[in-house]
């Protein structure tokens, strides 16, 4: 392989929930061969090893299995996963590397690499996450300090980060509005065939199902009419299925294909974002809001922060359980003029928040974080050399890499949001 590869290093599967990463990596793929690290495989049966795929054009999945029993990218696995990783890019000539974390974790695999920038795109604040490892925190720290460039998810962790790094911006997920388009999602009816058998309204959350969402709230939804069938579409994860509360109305319907949610959701009368209020939640904001209203149904949430700064008025808000239900049972009597009011002040949103803009800024902001980092190689150094990131193997000194010159002169600066711009613009 020849040309600048960016090398991802992800606590999510490529094939698990089609969200973020795969957005705007698969389209990033269109002027930068990705390779996209996993977290390893516990693997016993035979040396460790890279499994390698390509689930997209442009995109090189690297799932690494090891005899390694400690999980994710684990301090344990590091002196198992470098060498991996090291002959794998040697193997195929890659040498020109940005190196892009999705989790802090994995920043000590790049020592040694000689790469022309760093990037953090933080989506969650993980170290809030259930069963974070200890050493997120310290992890993360020492990696705002390497990085050229650090993306946002949403307008609250730009806020939290800002002051971290003087070069963060807020970058919101965006959304695939044609995927969800009413009309594309009536020609399919392979989701549907997971619910037809359920009488309307059907009020509908998908995702991920785990210490995030508000289990209480659902019951109490389904418990507030027993005419409503809630149905919740999603994995399960960090959460014991034998207790999630059942009940007529109520039904977990397992994951679901990205190519089948239009097909879902048009079979819905109320999207659900139905979240806990708790640390794990304190700095979302979920991918499928934009996706609902692409998909121009009611939306009806709790108080998540960035949903109520960015959609709250197109988004229905329950600051408790009693509003949730209520703003539920609005949205269901909603008339047709408040239907038409309300689809124009979704589609004001849908329409500024393309994946394909977004990725056109996010190619701008690479451009620049090479650029800059390039004019902080030593004066000594050939024009083309990039020096060598030295991150140590070892958790406790990992904590503590050295800020470069010319970052550390620079202060924090009150940097505003980038947001992609009008979709169809450039």
């Amino acid at each position: 392989m020849t040309g600048r590869h960016l090398l991802v290093f992800s606590h999510l599967r490529w094939d698990f929930v089609y969200q973020r990463p795969q957005h705007l990596l698969s389209r990033l793929a269109r002027h930068y061969p990705v390779l996209f690290v996993e977290e390893p495989v516990y693997d016993v049966t035979a040396p460790a090893h890279l499994e390698v795929a390509q689930p997209c054009e442009g995109v090189v999945l690297l799932r690494p299995h090891t005899p390694v029993a400690a999980g994710g990218f684990h301090d344990d696995q590091l002196s198992v996963l470098a060498p991996l990783l090291q002959h794998h890019l040697a193997e195929h000539a890659v040498d020109d590397l940005i190196a892009w974390f999705y989790t802090p974790m994995a920043l000590p695999l790049i020592t040694g690499l000689a790469v022309h920038a760093v990037v953090y795109d933080c989506m969650d604040e993980l170290a809030a996450f259930k069963g974070a490892p200890k050493q997120m925190r310290q992890r993360e720290s020492a990696l705002l300090k390497q990085a050229d460039l650090v993306l946002t998810g949403g307008p609250s962790l730009y806020e939290a980060k800002r002051a971290l790094n003087p070069h963060v911006h807020c970058l919101p997920s965006a959304v695939d509005a044609p995927h969800f388009a009413p009309r594309r999602a009536a020609l399919s009816d392979a989701a549907h065939r997971a619910q037809r058998h359920l009488p309307p309204p059907r009020l509908g959350y998908y995702g991920v199902i785990d210490e995030r969402l508000d289990l209480p709230l659902v019951t109490a939804l389904a418990d507030a009419d027993p005419r409503w069938q809630v149905v919740m579409a999603g994995p399960v994860v960090k959460i014991d299925p034998a207790a999630l509360p059942q009940r007529p109305n109520l039904h977990w319907l397992g994951r679901q294909a990205y190519e089948d949610l239009p097909a879902l959701v048009a079979g819905w009368d109320v999207c659900l974002l139905p979240f806990a209020l708790n640390q794990a939640t304190r700095y979302i904001s979920p991918t499928k809001t934009l996706e609902y209203m692409a998909a121009e149904k009611p939306v009806v949430s709790t108080a998540i922060q960035d949903v109520i700064g960015m959609y709250g008025h197109a988004v229905q808000i329950g600051h408790d359980r009693q509003a949730f239900i209520a703003a539920c049972a609005a949205a269901l009597d909603e008339t047709p003029s408040q239907r038409t009011e309300r689809i124009a002040q979704m589609w004001g949103c849908v329409m500024r928040m393309s994946w394909d803009d977004t990725a056109a800024t996010v190619l701008q902001l690479l451009d620049d974080a090479v650029g800059a980092r390039r004019g902080r190689v030593e004066p000594s150094a050939a024009p083309d050399e990039q020096q060598p990131l030295d991150v140590p193997l070892d958790a406790a000194a990992a904590v503590a890499l050295p800020v470069p010159t010319a970052l550390a002169a620079q202060p924090a600066v009150d940097a505003q949001p980038v947001l992609p711009a009008v979709a169809g613009a450039r």
